[in-house]
């Protein structure tokens, strides 16, 4: 069999999701873990939104709506936005594709940072672009250099906004020097897939930035149900942008992408402000909690605008990794995205919160750490 499989098809790497902890389990011959690993929300999604995915599986026979109607609507209504600034995906995973697709061809340049979300290097390298990658400054997003590197074959700036891993949120007068100097044939994407925890004191409006486009260069925000509303399996997220941005990404996207059970939850989801509102609260004190304890631990945890956050743990973090995990505890190292010594955890229940700090405690003795 001789395949013809394109270049840059070939040298892609392919993401590297976290195991679920039913492999991590078989793997280490351990049972009972929780998983801190992956930034979900640990309360899960409203009572609400899963009796209405109840019933919409009745309803499985039928295609779901192509348009998302209802969702958008309520989408507008909730954000104060028109619904043509709408763009609704499988996970907002699916509107960095659209994005891609609609505005990058061969040999076209998107510029992101690292550490940040790997997909939006692949989808560019799929499309046969230029991927130019600008290395964080001070754990943030390096807006000078980024800046720097934008050309006549420029199309797109990826930077998520608070930064995953490192849980930074671009301040408001930087990013508004920022957008001010760039040319209106680039569009930013802002990736805000952890914005409804950051802290009010700190957070900022920038739904405004998708219509002020006359006298500067186009934005887009990206937005999940993944999070905050605890639907990460279910796959639904949300991009917000001007009509003629919208109407492209319309023409790539497959119909029926958003599947029946996802809208209805979506829907019912957003409209529980009481669970959300709880799940937030809850996170925030996890989170204080979970970082005073650590640094008494002696490891040193890192500020941040999301619902998890990186520690220092002065030591080679994939060996306290694999420390964790004898002990059931699944964490993530960040030695891959040049943290050697640090790991992230998100914030879990009361409950996972305290065994996570057992296990650390432990771990950090054995490995000889603090």
């Amino acid at each position: 069999m001789k395949l013809q499989i394109p270049k840059n098809i070939d040298e892609i790497t392919p993401y590297p999701p976290g195991k679920p902890i039913e492999e991590l389990e078989r793997e280490y011959g351990i049972s009972g873990s929780i998983k801190l690993a992956s930034n979900e929300s640990p309360f899960g999604p409203s009572p609400t939104a899963v009796k209405a995915m109840h019933t919409a599986l009745e309803n499985l026979h039928r295609y779901p709506d192509g348009s998302c109607y209802y969702l958008i609507r309520a989408l507008a209504a909730h954000l104060g936005v028109a619904a043509e600034h709408i763009v609704v995906g499988n996970g907002s995973n699916e509107i960095i594709e659209f994005l891609v697709k609609g505005f990058v061809k061969e040999n076209d340049e998107v510029i992101t940072s690292h550490p940040s979300f790997l997909m939006y290097q692949k989808f560019v390298q799929i499309r046969g672009g230029i991927n130019h990658v600008v290395e964080l400054k001070d754990m943030s997003h390096d807006l000078d250099a980024v800046a720097g590197l934008i050309s006549a074959d420029t199309r797109l700036i990826f930077l998520d906004n608070p930064n995953n891993p490192t849980g930074t949120l671009i301040p408001q007068n930087r990013l508004k020097s920022f957008l001010s100097q760039l040319p209106d044939h680039v569009v930013v994407v802002l990736d805000e897939a952890y914005i409804d925890f950051v802290d009010d004191d700190n957070s900022y409006d920038t739904l405004s930035l998708i219509d002020d486009v006359e006298n500067r260069c186009p934005v887009v925000l990206l937005r999940t149900f993944s999070k905050a509303y605890g639907l990460a399996g279910l796959r639904i997220g949300f991009g917000l942008m001007c009509e003629p941005i919208a109407a492209c990404l319309h023409k790539v996207r497959q119909p029926f992408n958003v599947n029946l059970v996802a809208q209805h939850g979506a829907l019912a989801a957003l409209g529980d402000k009481v669970f959300y509102q709880n799940t937030l609260s809850k996170t925030a004190s996890g989170k204080r909690y979970l970082m005073q304890e650590v640094e008494k631990r002696g490891c040193k945890a890192y500020p941040s605008e999301t619902n998890f956050f990186l520690i220092d743990v002065k030591g080679d973090a994939t060996t306290l990794y694999e420390t964790m995990l004898k002990r059931g505890v699944i964490v993530r190292s960040m030695k891959a995205y040049g943290f050697a010594n640090f790991i992230r955890i998100n914030v879990g229940t009361d409950q996972e919160n305290n065994r996570f700090l057992q296990a650390l405690e432990q771990a950090l003795a054995e490995c000889g750490y603090v």
